[in-house]
């Protein structure tokens, strides 16, 4: 039967300073592992703090800067450590330590009332959304091993004055683990293969890894490598799970052995607390590594300090049920990108909500236009993820809902459909112009009707009228519209006072519409934003206007990636007044409407949505400028622009780019789900007042020249 061991591993959803909360999940998942027979309990990063530690979460940011981090981060360690429910089982706990004066993030390793190791991490996430070496220091001693005196608080329960530090693996009575800690799986020289070589049997990896559009594929490769070649058991854990930022840590907890899936965890739900186990057979990591060039290698690879365990993983021979086997193989369940937007942002949006104190709900300025409505439908999709928790009977959801609903302590009010939460929670509002068409109107009322949020439609002319009359007789001087004969600054200004009146009303609907609804205890709503990646790259959108809200669902996701969510939900959710969105010509109307115009978004950008994405991941993920873009976009584009077209496109999306820029220090909040989202936040870090770019343009210029010169063409340098 080989030597079969029952190893569990976990995704959390803490929250970051949530030390208690955040510690009684910790215990909860030792309690759910324990249940299923595992010996074995892994956790994601700083578990114990919240995200980046177990403890603490992840989020921490400068809080782990304050000394009240370590001393809390150790006060919830003691109660883990010292509570029943945590014995006769080894946990891997995330949570950061302060050894000799310097911060580290750290695996702290416990069985029965022991610390076994406290293994800090040696590779930092430090680019991205990631900043660990502004709180952490890595440990630069592979192998190495010192003392570190224990925090009375824990040595008290321990019996330990002193316990082993560094980079160290753990032997017990048959078999042997070592953890690595989530960048470190992502580096070229990850510590799983030294210790895979010096006869590490089972690896654990506490993560705190969010989520992108389309990521996971990459993350589950890496994981499938580290055992694919070399043998060995590798137990994933990460957290999920807003914790108070803009990322949504998305799960997946994994088991694999020899590179194959024997466990799967969801990547997105609305579980405080997910445990996964599987079987595993010892002697199938060790029949996988008896390549004799593995077993040359293995002689030369250099020695970790093994510390000693009195226990077992496996069961003994004598206590075997021959009804229990190895866990088999699995397939990876991987989302579409359209049902991952369904699901991550509404798992975002609802963490948001129940955790902000007072909030009643979402107020939405709901235009009729696709990006609105992406917004609202991700809502609806969280009504929907609610309902289907309730329905699980998940008591954390039963109790969240109902408080956020304004259900008395005393109530047994149970939604039994999405729109049931939606009509108490979510609030939508027309803020029609005369520019404004028919069109529009109807189609966001119609899509609240059908979703039952409670919509205001109403003109606004009245109040922009009020302020364009001040200005004229303060002035004497009335602005025109263009198409009425105006400048295009007059333009400009007559569009973006109505964008940004849209801001101040959405406001102050959301702070009174919980009172005018007699909601109990009052409250108000929290007020989301709907501009896409696209528009923000460009700068498509007026500063401090509808794009200004508490938080924006759909801030990190393209345009092209919103209609495929949007084709997605008019089947998936029943709601086929998402097709005249989709059939819709995107539009501000913000300009006044003639027999002879429209306002068109890609003809005012002067560039589709498309190309938009394609300059967005040149610029971020390439890593490219103005002359590298051009060079690139020659071999792109060649098969329908010429040099000089592309250089133009080129020109005016830096053009927009740089003097736009200033908008994105005052973005609002937005999930995070593409690479090239240009979050001025931590994420993409530029200057906002940028110079002409001339020598690059000129380089261009040219290479154009050069270009036309080959085939023929009139040379004609670009102003």
């Amino acid at each position: 039967m080989g030597h079969l061991a029952t190893l569990a591993t976990c995704s959390l959803n803490q929250w970051a300073l949530d030390f208690e909360g955040n510690k009684d999940r910790v215990i909860e998942s030792v309690r759910l592992a324990k249940a299923a027979g595992a010996t074995l309990r892994v956790g994601p990063e700083l578990e114990a703090y919240l995200n980046l530690n177990e403890i603490t979460g992840y989020g921490c940011l400068d809080h782990f800067l304050e000394g009240d981090t370590f001393l809390h981060s150790w006060e919830m360690l003691a109660e883990i450590v010292d509570h029943g429910d945590c014995q006769d089982i080894l946990l891997d706990i995330g949570m950061p330590v302060r050894h000799r004066n310097v911060r580290y993030n750290c695996r702290v390793l416990v069985h029965n009332r022991k610390i076994l190791l406290i293994r800090p991490k040696l590779w930092l996430a430090n680019d991205g959304n990631y900043r660990e070496m502004r709180y952490f220091t890595p440990w630069q001693r592979p192998r190495y091993v010192e003392e570190y005196y224990l925090e009375k608080i824990v040595g008290d329960i321990t019996g330990q004055h002193k316990v082993p530090f560094g980079d160290a693996v753990i032997s017990t009575k048959d078999t042997c683990l070592g953890a690595e800690t989530c960048e470190e799986l992502f580096t070229p020289d990850s510590p799983h293969a030294h210790m895979g070589l010096n006869g590490v049997e089972i690896f654990t990896n506490s993560s705190g890894s969010h989520h992108e559009l389309r990521k996971l594929h990459t993350r589950v490769n890496l994981i499938l490598e580290a055992t694919r070649k070399a043998g060995g058991i590798y137990l994933y854990s990460n957290q999920q799970g807003c914790d108070g930022d803009r990322l949504y840590y998305d799960g997946c907890a994994m088991i694999i052995i020899n590179g194959r899936v024997v466990a799967q965890g969801s990547q997105f739900s609305l579980n405080d607390v997910e445990v996964i186990t599987a079987t595993v057979d010892l002697e199938d990591v060790r029949s996988f590594r008896c390549a004799p060039s593995r077993g040359l290698q293995a002689t030369h690879a250099p020695s970790y300090q093994r510390l000693e365990l009195d226990a077992r993983l496996s069961k003994r021979a004598e206590d075997l049920d021959p009804s229990i086997g190895p866990s088999d193989e699995i397939e990876v369940h991987y989302h579409l990108p359209e049902e991952e937007i369904a699901l991550g942002p509404a798992c975002w949006l609802w963490d948001y909500l129940r955790r902000c104190g007072g909030a009643a709900g979402f107020f939405l300025p709901l235009s009729g236009g696709i990006d609105s409505c992406a917004t609202a439908t991700i809502v609806y999709s969280m009504c929907r993820l609610v309902v289907d928790a309730v329905t699980e009977g998940n008591q954390q959801v039963i109790n969240d809902v109902r408080r956020i609903c304004g259900e008395p302590d005393s109530s047994k009010w149970l939604p039994t459909t999405p729109q049931d939460v939606s009509g108490r929670i979510f609030h939508t509002s027309f803020m029609g112009t005369t520019n404004s068409s028919k069109d529009t109107r109807s189609r966001a009322k119609a899509l609240a009707t059908d979703i039952e949020a409670y919509h205001v439609d109403m003109n606004m002319d009245s109040v922009v009228t009020s302020l364009t009359n001040l200005f004229t007789l303060l002035t004497d001087f009335r602005p025109r519209f263009k198409v009425h004969g105006g400048s295009q600054t007059e333009n400009l200004a007559l569009q973006n006072i109505q964008a940004r009146l849209r801001m101040v009303i959405a406001y102050l609907f959301a702070q009174l519409l919980p009172t005018v609804r007699k909601r109990r205890n009052g409250g108000s709503l929290l007020v989301l934003g709907s501009a896409n990646v696209d528009e923000c790259l460009r700068g498509y959108l007026t500063k401090y206007d509808c794009s200004s809200a508490d938080i924006n669902p759909i801030g990190g996701i393209s345009k092209t990636d919103l209609k495929s969510f949007i084709a997605y939900a008019r089947t998936t959710f029943d709601l086929p007044i998402l097709t005249s969105f989709l059939t819709a010509t995107p539009t501000a109307e913000l300009e006044p409407i003639t027999q002879s115009y429209v306002q068109s978004d890609e003809a005012d950008m002067g560039m589709t949505y498309d190309e938009l994405s394609v300059f967005g991941r040149l610029r971020k993920v390439s890593k490219m400028g103005p002359w590298g873009m051009y060079e690139k976009l020659l071999h792109m584009w060649s098969d329908r622009l010429d040099p000089r077209q592309i250089y133009e496109k080129t020109r005016r999306f830096f053009w927009f780019y740089s003097i736009n820029r200033h908008k994105m220090t005052v973005l609002t909040p937005a999930y995070h789900a593409e690479q090239y989202s240009p979050d001025d936040n931590r994420y993409d870090l530029r200057p906002f007042l940028y110079p002409g770019f001339s020598w690059p343009y000129k380089k261009i210029e040219e290479n154009v020249m050069a270009w036309e010169a080959r085939a023929g063409k009139k040379v004609v340098k670009a102003d």
